[in-house]
């Protein structure tokens, strides 16, 4: 069990002291985390969000984002398992299933130029660079994926994917998001550029690296980041980590406030199920 450290503590003002009520409705989302080899072990691929973006501004975060309706589109060429199976992975019905596993790879094709799709089912694009008009179009909506895909003759490779976590934004958040992470190694020929204006800085680290530069000081972590990071640094090779046997829980993170501090804690720690699910005013006013 990777448990977050006593240290891991949200930025003052991240969360609101006062949480909307009722809570806002989580919006279904997918984050891919990318990998490739290296001679001192995998990699991953990160991005900096930009200190202007609305949620998690500053964080060093995996590509991602929430889904969009026309991810939905039940006609989108497809290799791989199916949404069938996606859905009982992510415990949800086919239609989000299918949704979720466009929008991963949508989004992994928006925010970092990597694209997992080939002109068959066992073929992949090694250069995506002359789809970048199509690219623009997606990150615009002015073009969905499904017809992308099909303009283009390319397949879906969901089989390039793997279900890896599933974490659910506290209910004290304005934004809330029920995200599914998935992992996926980088294809040949491709490179990944983080070319978005959702970020400002983007690059290739290793799991220890990027971790021990949130310890430093010098980024911004997310606590599902944290402990995938964490998890990473258990694996040799891209294919171990790719052939690792995963169950899907959903994870809710809680939100205590010690001192000036706020914490952390996730199922499994002590302090989880007395934990309540808000900051609220009263608590604020009790802790000088």
């Amino acid at each position: 069990m990777h448990e977050l450290p006593e240290e891991f503590a949200l930025p003052e003002g991240m969360v609101p002291p006062v949480p909307p009520d009722p809570p806002v409705t989580p919006r279904d989302a997918a984050t891919v985390v990318l990998l490739r080899d290296s001679h001192r072990g995998p990699e991953v691929f990160l991005l900096r969000r930009a200190a202007a973006m609305a949620f998690a501004a500053g964080m060093t975060v995996f590509p991602g984002g929430g889904v969009d309706r026309a991810d939905a589109d039940a006609d989108v060429a497809w290799t791989g398992n199916g949404p069938e199976w996606w859905a009982e992975v992510f415990n949800c019905d086919t239609g989000l299933a299918r949704a979720l596993v466009c929008a991963a790879v949508r989004e992994t094709f928006e925010e970092s130029g990597v694209l997992l799709a080939g002109p068959d089912p066992r073929t992949v694009v090694r250069d995506p660079t002359p789809y970048a008009g199509a690219r623009a179009a997606l990150v615009n909506r002015e073009l969905s994926l499904g017809r992308f895909l099909a303009e283009a003759g390319l397949v879906l490779r969901a089989d390039l994917l793997r279900p890896w976590a599933n974490w659910l934004t506290p209910e004290v958040e304005h934004r809330r998001y029920d995200t599914r992470f998935m992992i996926a190694a980088l294809p040949d020929g491709q490179s990944a550029d983080g070319a978005t204006s959702e970020a400002e800085s983007a690059g290739w680290f290793r799991p220890q690296d990027a971790l021990d530069d949130w310890k430093a000081g010098r980024t911004g972590l997310l606590p599902p980041t944290w402990r995938t990071l964490s998890e990473l640094t258990e694996f040799d090779t891209v294919v171990e980590a790719m052939t690792a046997g995963r169950t899907l829980k959903k994870i809710i993170p809680k939100v205590l406030r010690e001192g000036r501090k706020l914490r952390v804690v996730l199922p499994g720690d002590s302090r989880y199920d007395s934990a309540p699910t808000h900051l609220d005013a009263r608590q604020d006013d009790e802790v000088e």
